[in-house]
């Protein structure tokens, strides 16, 4: 499939068609903004919009005055392709804050490498329970430096209530967690979304992101899901380059604080 129509499916499933992400959130569609509310530790923010110039800054102000109003921090996940083309530079002027940039890339699971070895010593671990998830955090909080107690407890919800919609990884070297990762799956949908893979500093280099890839893949084939995708930081971008990911547009999340 070439990326134009491949990003349209991605829109159409798991932007517009969005799912809730886990216990107590509830996703809405109001004309046109689709957008995820729930607890404070859960992701809050608008998933997709398709505005044009004379109605994005209302839309802008309504989106802030619902997150205010329950108390939320939130995201507004803007993509290259959305209109009007200078919804950025809006969001900028109404106060919210952009990160850095990522990549969304794609690629049918069946035809990626699912043979990648792990590391000798290195043997990878289901996450199933509060322990494994203390590792796939810690794990996350080495590898980018970044406090990720809130990843724990959205992990933990979604294993708790729906556990066929997310599987986890940790991979072990002596007992010690290098490196951890995520495949969320999207039922009835083709696409199942890589999130999560990190590696420590002192095991990046030998192969673990690229086996991290192939064993979800793998899971994404095997329960059905056509497509993987991720939203690729710029170290990740060129092993899924060599992998076979296509390019599809870039994401730049935009933050707004309670």
């Amino acid at each position: 499939m070439e990326p134009q129509r491949l990003r349209d499916l991605y829109d159409r499933q798991l932007r517009y068609g969005a799912r809730p992400e886990g216990p107590g959130c509830r996703v809405e569609r109001l004309g046109d903004v689709v957008r995820q509310t729930g607890p404070a530790h859960a992701w809050n923010g608008v998933l997709w919009s398709r505005l044009d110039a004379s109605a994005a800054d209302r839309a802008i102000a309504e989106q802030i005055d619902h997150y205010r109003t329950a108390g939320l921090s939130f995201e507004w996940k803007l993509y290259a392709h959305d209109t009007p083309a200078d919804l950025g530079e809006r969001l900028l002027a109404a106060g919210f804050t952009a990160e850095a940039p990522e990549t969304l890339m794609a690629a049918e699971a069946a035809s990626l490498p699912l043979d990648a070895p792990l590391p000798e010593g290195v043997e990878l671990r289901p996450v199933t329970d509060e322990a494994g998830v203390r590792q796939v955090v810690e794990v996350h909080e080495r590898a980018f430096g970044t406090d990720s107690t809130h990843i724990g407890r959205r992990l933990l919800d979604r294993l708790a209530a729906d556990p066929d919609t997310v599987t986890a990884v940790v991979a072990l070297a002596a007992g010690e967690p290098v490196s951890a990762a995520r495949l969320e799956l999207c039922p009835g949908t083709d696409f199942a979304g890589l999130w999560g893979g990190g590696t420590v500093e002192s095991w990046r280099g030998r192969g673990l992101y690229r086996a991290l890839v192939a064993h979800r893949a793998r899971l994404a084939a095997e329960r059905g899901h056509r497509y993987v995708q991720v939203d690729a930081a710029d170290t990740s971008r060129p092993i899924l380059q060599r992998l076979g990911f296509l390019t599809l547009s870039t994401t730049t999340p935009h933050t707004y604080a309670a």
